[in-house]
């Protein structure tokens, strides 16, 4: 067996855990846990996650290059993340990250931390993890999800922006200033880290908020003390904006290519082998593949059959076709192993089958055994209970709620007669308001069905009749659009298995009301049935010639004088059941044919006999993708958005809208504190999301509106654990500003005493009770400066030298006297 860094040999082989190492020196050293989450801008890290998911061990390896950091630094984590993945038995799937553009995996593991900070200097500029000397620092609060806190080089207003959070350390003071356009997540962002800071201190610092603008209301102490870094005279010099948030962009689906590595004598060649939307059969596992997905990332797939020197190389190849093709420096670079793909891997294929025993990666239960799964207990308060089945489902109910029906015509909205509920034409737009009821509380879902055949004038006039009608019932209904062949399965079940499309639109469509046969388009038509149940079945009308048949399928068959049922050989008895109900829109018992059993008279009524498809359809496995949120921006009028990773409730932020993608159903979250811009236009921001998705998606998949407070069981099951009543008892800004600021003692300047002579502005104590722990210090005595609290005859004693001698000496000589003394 090669050998391994001894450094890794902390790591308990088969266990979660999670590590971080620094490059000092060329060499690996492990990072004390309370240092984690901060990192110096010129080193090198390596960081390894290894997390329990059902069983299975989830193990990423990533190597965070910094800004600053060396050529041979960066060299030196990348192979070493190299050794680590060997030791590991190449399990790990090999990120590279880069400051200020780290992937929202990596950026979740430090969450609950407050996030990331980012120190000047490294190992090679003397700075250690933990130093102690406190001097003012002045750091950059960005992200509203994960914090990224920066320190800055200088502190001065040119340094700042009105679009972000600033904190201004002082050490027994944290000012936090808040620009006028920064947003409420970010601000809460701040405060919880300076907080945080407060506590590591034990206490011993006052936490001060500042709003962009309110600067004259600090207390006189209060905006002495900030002048003293950022005096007010200068704010005219501060930036309006902030630089871009550093979310990834998408760009057209087109861009995504896939290219074959092949490792021959002469080197590395790579050979481009399609553009996108890929599938998973693209990929051969006999080789190594790149997949390129522009700015927005690069990917090493390695199979199973690749050489060990591919396997080896894959993530430096990889880096060096992202410098070929020019891209930006901060592209991220994954590696992944050919079954160990990653969740962000496998949403750039439009396909990607999984085995049927696969359990607990996404959805497990399909369109098609909806009904079988809970076919006695479907009513509206189970759904309700069980919200994780809900989600997976996508019912709310059975369907047997009250339903409305309306059609766009005339850009009216005229109602549809009952006896016609469920009867669709190609050509035109629907509205349907369905109404049920939780807890006697009536719920409302506002559905829009858009024919393919049907104007853009006729779409905008339905999207727009769903507001009032949203609007009308005070604003609580689940909006949902829906495309014609795109119905989801609650949809379906609204009518019970009697859903129908017809072609044509409001000029072949509904008859006069006088007249009795309105059940469909003329006397002779054929109708094709898919589905299995009163839940997932619907039946579209297809051209009346024999041609249209499929043996695997059921078609009914309208004529003049009968009903023919046509049943494929590959057919089940569940469809046919199915094609029973279709048939009863005709009041005349139908005829069962089963195929290769036609009579001529049948062939006849369909224009002859003609050949059709009979290839045996096969049954494919089903594709279980993941569950993603993003925040959504089109601030810059492209795309953009920014990914959340291990999403919980409390990341649905009531300033933004968030799209929540399960694959087949898109769901925009309408925060109630989103500004009207972003309110307004969030469905096209959703088309464009799927229009920009590198797997190649249709576009047409359903897209369903949420309001804030609103949400139905069928989007809270994506989840976990849901609180109903958490965004009316989060405390409000003011509240927690109020609260954070509510510990501070009166501030009082200390004045920085003049050419080393000992400080007279502050309180003097003997050394006794300066030596004391830090909790039993007298008030307005920071534990990190008691020397300037020192009787002038203690001074002299304790540190044998004058004040002045003191301040003179280096910042760590002046710490190990002070350790010395007990006074650190």
């Amino acid at each position: 067996m090669a050998t391994v860094d001894p450094a890794f040999k902390i790591i308990p082989k088969g266990q979660a855990c999670f590590f971080i190492w620094r490059i000092e020196n060329l060499q690996v050293v492990p990072v004390p846990r309370e240092s984690h989450g901060t990192f110096f801008k010129g080193d090198a890290y390596i960081v390894l996650s290894a997390r329990d998911t059902k069983g299975a061990l989830d193990m990423h390896a990533h190597f965070w290059i910094g800004s600053e950091s060396t050529q041979d630094e960066q060299g030196v984590a990348a192979y070493k993340t190299v050794e680590l993945d060997d030791y590991l038995g190449g399990a790990p799937v090999q990120h590279r990250e880069t400051e200020g553009a780290e992937s929202s995996l990596f950026l979740n593991y430090f969450k609950k931390k407050g996030g990331l900070t980012y120190k000047n200097g490294g190992v090679a500029s003397g700075f250690n993890h933990v130093d102690m000397k406190m001097e003012p620092r002045l750091f950059q609060a960005k992200g509203k999800h994960v914090v990224r806190l920066t320190e800055l080089r200088t502190i001065d207003w040119s340094s700042m922006n009105q679009g972000d959070v600033f904190i201004l350390d002082l050490g027994s003071v944290i000012f936090c200033w808040n620009g006028k356009n920064s947003n409420r997540a970010e601000r809460l962002q701040a405060m919880q880290r300076a907080k945080q800071v407060r506590d590591d201190r034990g206490g011993n610092a006052n936490v001060i908020v500042i709003e962009d603008g309110e600067e004259s209301r600090l207390s006189a102490d209060e905006q002495q003390l900030f002048e003293s870094k950022l005096p007010l005279k200068d704010k005219r010099n501060i930036k309006l904006e902030s630089s871009d948030d550093a979310r990834s962009e998408r760009d057209a689906a087109a861009t995504i290519k896939l290219y074959r590595c092949a490792d021959e004598q002469d080197g590395l060649k790579v050979t481009e082998v399609k553009g996108g939307p890929l599938v998973k059969a693209d990929l051969d596992t006999k080789d190594s593949y790149i997949i390129d997905n522009g700015p927005n990332g690069i990917w090493a797939w390695i199979g199973k059959g690749a050489s060990n020197n591919e396997r080896k190389e894959a993530m430096r190849n990889a880096m060096g076709f992202l410098k070929k093709k020019n891209y930006p420096d901060q592209t991220a670079v994954t590696r992944v192993i050919d079954g160990g793909e990653s969740t962000e891997f496998k949403a750039l294929f439009s396909k990607w089958p999984e085995p049927a025993a696969t359990k607990g990666l996404g959805r497990t239960y399909t369109v098609g055994n909806v009904a079988k799964v809970v076919q006695t207990r479907f009513d509206a308060a189970t759904m309700h209970h069980n919200r994780g089945l809900a989600a997976e489902t996508q019912m709310v109910d059975d369907g047997t709620g009250k339903i409305e029906m309306w059609r766009v015509e005339s850009f009216e909205m005229k109602p549809v007669p009952k006896q016609s509920y469920g009867q669709f034409y190609g050509g035109d737009c629907y509205l349907i308001l369905y109404t049920y009821q939780v807890q006697n509380r009536d719920n409302y879902i506002v559905y829009y069905w858009l024919g393919h055949k049907s104007t853009a004038d006729e779409q905008g006039a339905a999207a727009r009749f769903a507001v009032e009608l949203d609007d009308k019932h005070g604003g609580t209904p689940v909006q949902v659009r829906v495309v014609q062949g795109k119905e989801p399965p609650h949809f379906m079940a609204m009518f019970g298995g009697r859903m129908v499309v017809f072609e044509g639109g409001h000029a072949s469509g509904f008859r006069n009301s006088g007249e009795k046969d309105t059940d469909g388009p003329g006397d002779t038509f054929l109708l094709h049935v898919r589905g299995t149940s009163k839940m997932n079945s619907k039946a579209v009308q297809v051209p009346c010639r024999a041609v249209s048949l499929n043996s695997n399928d059921v078609f009914v068959f309208f004529v003049k004088s009968a009903t023919y049922i046509w049943c494929g050989k590959g057919s089940t008895g569940d469809e046919r059941e199915m094609a029973k109900t279709v048939a009863s829109l005709r009041p005349c018992d139908p005829v069962t044919v089963f195929e290769g059993q036609e009579k001529p008279d049948l062939w006849q009524a369909l224009g002859g006999q003609a050949p059709y498809s009979n290839d045996k359809r096969l049954q494919e496995p089903d594709v279980v993708m993941p569950v993603r949120l993003f925040q959504l921006s089109n601030a810059t009028g492209r795309i953009q958005v920014e990914e959340v990773n291990e999403f919980t409730q409390e990341d649905l932020v009531p300033e933004d809208v968030m799209l929540l993608d399960s694959w087949d159903t898109i769901f925009l979250w309408i925060g109630e504190n989103s500004n009207k811009q972003e309110r307004d236009e969030a469905e096209q921001v959703a088309f464009g999301y799927l229009r920009t998705d590198p797997s190649g998606r249709d576009s047409s998949i359903p897209v369903v509106r949420i309001k804030q407070g609103n949400e139905p069981p069928t989007f809270t099951g994506f989840f976990g654990f849901w609180n109903h009543d958490y965004w009316t008892s989060t405390l409000s800004y003011d509240a927690v500003k109020a609260h954070t600021q509510a510990r501070n003692e009166p501030q009082r300047v200390v004045e920085k005493p003049v050419a080393g002579t000992v400080p007279t502005e502050v309180a003097k104590y003997p050394y006794e009770m300066l030596a004391k722990p830090a909790s039993q210090l007298p008030d307005g005595v920071n534990p990190e400066n008691r020397e300037v609290h020192l009787l002038d005859s203690d001074f002299s004693r304790i540190f044998g030298t004058t004040y002045a001698q003191f301040v003179s000496k280096p910042a760590w000589k002046q710490r190990d006297m002070k350790k010395a003394a007990n006074l650190f």
